[in-house]
């Protein structure tokens, strides 16, 4: 599946597209300081068990380590993964 990004605003989501509706999407706010905030990550039920959103939270990590940007996960879910992951933590603040 095509994970695609969008940035406006201070804003931003790595989300996949089906027919035009969003169905997994991870949301993430700019904090400043060259940090990110990950604020959202959300799966449609006919996604699950499909490590999606795994695949969102190592899509920011990515996007994060080339941007030479911190990470702050407050999405439960994010925070979830970044302690299971201890090679996502250079970008973890």
């Amino acid at each position: 599946m095509l994970i695609q990004h969008k940035e406006g605003n201070n804003r931003g989501m790595f989300f996949i597209e089906d027919e035009g509706e969003i169905i997994a999407e991870i949301v993430y706010a700019n904090g400043g300081d060259n940090t990110i905030i990950i604020e959202h990550t959300e799966v449609d039920d006919r996604l699950r068990g499909q490590n999606i959103g795994y695949e969102l939270v190592h899509k920011t990590v990515e996007y994060a380590r080339s941007k030479g940007l911190k990470v702050t996960p407050v999405c439960q879910f994010a925070k979830a993964v970044f302690d299971k992951k201890p090679d996502f933590g250079d970008v973890l603040v």
